[in-house]
């Protein structure tokens, strides 16, 4: 039977979406790097972005602009199967816009710690 939301794992996951959380916000474009799987396989789908592979993810975060990124989560849900695997999906508000944006991302345990090899944003009216 698959264990999911053991406390511990899900403490270790929040812990994990809070740094990403706290780097994306402050363009700390070093941790977002590291918090994303170091691989050709990693994915982010972005609101007007595809990236396949850690170097397009990586030289997307190095060309952003790094003001405006301010935001205000709500309704997040973090959800752990096991020991090595979880999603982490929530809404967000911007002051610069009415719009709810989105964002999940599924986040595995490999050797070097919790990274996302999957991560999708997009964005609907409000």
């Amino acid at each position: 039977m698959l264990d999911v939301n053991r406390p511990e794992i899900v403490a270790e996951v929040t812990e994990a979406f809070r740094r990403y959380e706290a780097a994306l916000t402050g363009n700390d474009v070093e941790t977002l790097d590291a918090l994303f799987w170091a691989s050709a396989e990693v994915v982010r789908y972005g609101a007007t972005e595809n990236l396949y592979g850690q170097d397009q993810i990586l030289a997307f975060r190095k060309a952003r602009p790094s003001q405006g990124l301010d935001r205000t989560l709500r309704n997040t849900v973090i959800t752990t199967f096991g020991t090595d695997f979880a999603t982490a999906n929530t809404e967000f508000t911007r002051p610069s816009t009415d719009r709810i944006g989105r964002q999940s991302h599924s986040w595995a345990r490999l050797p070097e710690g919790w990274r996302i090899v999957a991560a999708h944003v997009s964005w609907m009216d409000g």
